[in-house]
């Protein structure tokens, strides 16, 4: 099978990361209306920097509230408060009254500083978001990516690794990325990456996949040699293109909006791409079947990526990603899955990859000899919230058997009713 290079897109990739971060402002201003030294923190500062910058913000008010109360009363302002354990004159301060401020302005009042849960959204805050995902406009990762945060703004990339880099880099605020598919699997490579990076999950998306047929504008079916696609998408419409007499060369590409891409800017009047209807519109290419897919049931599962877990809860169905490892390789796995079927925890996914760190371990015994033995990672998805005392007693005992254990994120289940799509008539 020969493998075609699309185009150069605008897709991000790694030259655009390295570049775009000498690009990006390095310090960060938190400004408040109060006539105190401003404070900067550079871009990578920990979540306890600016819990102590809101602190010392709050505390100022408070302690200007405290001498305004004291004057009332007849005392006197030289009282001291106490600012992160540690006790000062509020005179120290140079206190400006917000109140007389606004009246000698006849200005409205400043926003409010910052705060920790401001740094925080919740994971359908997508209104505000740049969302990373791998392909070219009109690829169903941004299709999901669309789903999961309506009204943000995409930016693709052109490796999955480099939408990881961006959420890293700052670049984008999420990344949206495909982890399994009912028919072809799961995308092993995102598993690896989710392992080697420090991103959460902090959601989940199910998006039905619906193949299209594209071609140029007024070319006939007879008229074909090829049909281009991502491998996974011309495995999952074999049938149906065998039916519709398009027995013809199958090529792949990267992906399946790059097949339309492609079509589109060389011209090919002899091949057609399996995509979506909206790379057809995206690229204008004429739709010539609808629903190629062999099974109707066709769902891609996607998570969503961020620099900081969301905080978990049980008054919805949350669902829970860990990954574990250990020495002995897979004779504690039956004890692992015990921790949760003695709870009652319904596992959802468990999954194998070698642990490329020792992928293979020597047991010498002098009666048989040296044995070679497999080294695997697994990793499991199970239902329920790390905020229940149940999933927190079953990971306490999954870690009495593992060598390596993390939580890879605690998220809300994709409750997202869908309906399979129809195959072609």
């Amino acid at each position: 099978m020969q493998t075609l290079s699309p185009p150069t897109s605008n897709a991000l990739n790694l030259n655009h990361v390295v570049r775009t971060r000498r690009l990006l402002p390095t310090r960060l201003s938190v400004k408040c209306a109060y006539a105190f030294e401003p404070a900067s923190y550079g871009v990578g500062s920990s979540r306890a920097d600016w819990q102590s910058s809101c602190a010392i913000l709050a505390s100022k008010v408070v302690s200007q509230e405290q001498t305004s109360s004291a004057d009332k009363n007849g005392g006197t302002a030289d009282h001291v408060a106490a600012v992160n354990g540690h006790k000062a004159a509020v005179g120290d301060f140079q206190l400006v009254p917000i109140g007389n401020l606004a009246e000698a302005n006849n200005k409205p009042l400043p926003p409010k500083p910052l705060t920790i849960s401001d740094l925080s959204p919740a994971p359908m805050h997508g209104s505000k978001l740049r969302v990373a995902y791998q392909g070219v406009p009109g690829a169903y990762s941004e299709a999901a990516a669309g789903k999961a945060y309506p009204n943000c703004e995409a930016i693709p990339c052109d490796q999955f690794e480099v939408a990881f880099q961006a959420v890293e880099l700052w670049i984008a605020d999420r990344a949206v990325l495909p982890v399994e598919n009912s028919l072809g699997g799961s995308i092993h490579r995102n598993y690896d990456l989710l392992l080697r990076h420090r991103l959460h999950i902090v959601g989940e998306v199910q998006l039905p996949v619906h193949h299209c047929l594209l071609a140029l504008p007024g070319v006939r079916k007879e008229f074909l040699t090829r049909v281009i696609s991502h491998p996974q998408a011309l495995s999952q419409c074999e049938h149906t293109l065998t039916k519709l007499g398009l027995n013809v060369a199958r090529e792949a590409v990267d992906d399946t909006a790059g097949a339309a891409e492609f079509v589109a800017a060389n011209n090919l009047r002899d091949t057609a791409a399996i995509a979506s209807s909206r790379a057809a519109e995206l690229y204008g290419l004429n739709v010539m079947a609808d629903g190629i897919q062999d099974d109707p049931s066709n769902v891609t599962r996607f998570v969503m990526l961020a620099r900081e877990p969301i905080i978990p809860r049980t008054d919805r169905p949350f669902k829970t990603s860990i990954v574990f490892a250990h020495d002995k390789g897979t004779s504690v796995l039956f004890k692992v899955l015990s921790a949760f079927a003695f709870r009652n925890i319904s596992l959802t996914k468990i999954e194998s990859r070698p642990h490329r760190n020792r992928p293979i371990r020597l047991v010498d015994d002098a009666n048989v000899g040296t044995a070679k033995h497999f080294e695997y990672l697994f990793y499991v998805d199970f239902e329920a919230s790390m905020a229940e005392v149940r999933a927190q007693n079953a990971l306490a005992e999954v870690q009495e058997f593992t060598s390596f254990l993390r939580v890879l994120g605690s998220y809300p289940m994709d409750m997202t009713p869908w309906t399979p799509s129809s195959p072609p008539h």
